[in-house]
Formats: C-alpha cells, sequence, structure tokens
C-alpha cells in the first residue's frame, strides 16, 4: 500500500520501531519542563492560527472555551512528535554503538530509569 503513494521503498523494522517509542517514552518522562514548553508553545501557536479564520469577534468569543480546550488536547497530543523523534534518534544511537541487539534492553532501562526520576521528582 505505501509502495502505490511513494515511489521509492523504506522498511521500518518492528526492532525499531519498538526501541524508538520506548526511548522517546523515556525521554518524554525524564523531561517533563520541557514538555510542558513544548505543550504550551504548541498552545499558543493553535490559538493563534485559529484566531485568523474568524472574520466576526462575536463568533470568536462565543466559541472560544470549546476551542481552546481541542487547542489543549491537540497541542498535548503534538506534543509528542518532537520526543519520537529524538527517541528515533537515541535508538539508532544504540544501534550503531552497540548493536541491534542492545537497542530494546537500554531502552526498557531507560524507560525503568526516567519513571524512577520522575516518581522521585512529584513526591518533592
Amino acid at each position: 500500500m505505501l509502495t502505490e503513494i511513494f515511489p521509492f521503498q523504506f522498511e521500518l523494522s518492528a526492532t525499531a520501531i519498538a526501541g524508538g517509542s520506548l526511548w522517546a517514552l523515556a525521554l518524554y518522562l525524564s523531561f517533563s519542563r520541557l514538555k510542558q514548553w513544548v505543550t504550551e508553545q504548541l498552545n499558543r501557536w493553535f490559538n493563534f492560527a485559529e484566531r485568523s479564520l474568524y472574520t466576526s469577534a462575536e463568533e470568536f468569543e462565543r466559541t472560544r472555551k470549546g476551542r481552546e480546550a481541542q487547542n489543549l488536547f491537540y497541542a498535548s497530543l503534538f506534543s509528542i512528535v518532537p520526543f519520537l523523534v529524538a527517541g528515533a534518534l537515541c535508538n539508532y544511537g544504540v544501534e550503531i554503538t552497540l548493536g541491534r541487539s542492545w537497542a530494546i534492553s537500554m531502552g526498557i532501562l531507560a524507560c525503568m530509569g526516567s519513571g524512577v526520576y520522575e516518581l522521585g521528582r512529584q513526591s518533592n
């Protein structure tokens, strides 16, 4: 199906997807301030972009509360994307340096370590 859309072929192994996702989760948990900053910036951008779609100030103010909640939801969903990219790069780095067999193991260890860090950070 993808070969019909793209004129070239590329392969994604299940190991690469799992390892990149594990690293992304570890980074998402350990960098909570960066996660909040990215979410706030995306929310600001979504609200700004949506404001330009309205010509009437009354209509804009009438639907403001629902739109802002929806934009915050979308911002929290899209805030995962930079962490997925960074997680894929971390996974690629581990595969290059330690070998393919260590990619999943290091991702699991990173997830456990960042989970313990996040629990300790929240208890203070």
